[in-house]
């Protein structure tokens, strides 16, 4: 793969990714209490719901809109969606442990299931090693 070539599929994940953050984001932007209270939680504190939605959105627009960068930027973008979910499946599976609601194994499996989308797309763009001439 050239330097500057981006898998097609990855820059449609991209997309997807946007769609699923900014269907969850929204609704946990605007009415926090409602929207947790649907998946079983409670109590919910509508400051900390806010600002994962924030954080949902930051990164799923930024998908978006870097939809037709180089390979770099993708590639900075990896980085980020992996230290994220995997960040994130750490935080749920512990939370899980401690009681969660049982909503949080959606959560757990759609953070799972994105990290594994991640970090092959990032281990496949890496930068290829240096040949000896």
């Amino acid at each position: 793969m050239a330097d500057h070539d981006v898998p097609p599929m990855l820059r449609t994940w991209f997309k997807i990714h946007c769609a699923v953050d900014l269907l969850f984001a929204a609704p946990m932007m605007i009415a926090p209490v409602t929207t947790m209270a649907l998946f079983g939680w409670a109590p919910i504190d509508p400051v900390m719901t806010r600002v994962v939605a924030a954080a949902l959105i930051g990164i799923g627009v930024e998908s978006l809109l870097g939809y037709g960068s180089t390979r770099e930027h993708f590639r900075g973008m990896l980085r980020l969606k992996v230290l994220w979910s995997l960040a994130a499946n750490v935080g749920i599976f512990v939370s899980i442990l401690q009681g969660a609601p049982r909503a949080a194994w959606l959560f757990q499996a759609i953070f799972v299931a994105f990290s594994a989308l991640w970090i092959t797309y990032s281990l496949r763009m890496r930068p290829s090693a240096a040949r000896p001439s």
